[in-house]
């Protein structure tokens, strides 16, 4: 884990235990737990989201001629009246 022995583990946790003091390390411990488990939890829903996106992506390669939302030729009545009347 990291390279680090059991006795480098073991003054990191004393030092820990000094700075924080016994009372507040379980809070920290239960707090610590619930974001890696927010984490792992968006995570899993982010690959979900581009999996749903990828799978609508492939199915909706339709042709663009097709599409109702992008007209074939340009409509009359949008261009500009240049007649200048």
């Amino acid at each position: 884990m990291f390279g680090l022995r059991g006795q480098e583990l073991l003054i990191i946790l004393l030092i820990v235990l000094l700075i924080f003091g016994a009372k507040k390390l379980p809070d920290l411990a239960r707090s610590l737990g619930s974001s890696a488990r927010e984490f792992r939890k968006g995570i899993e829903e982010r690959s979900q989201d581009d999996d749903l996106d990828a799978q609508n992506s492939d199915s909706s390669d339709v042709s663009d001629s097709s599409d109702p939302r992008k007209p074939d030729s340009p409509d009359v009545s949008d261009s500009p009246d240049v007649s200048g009347s």
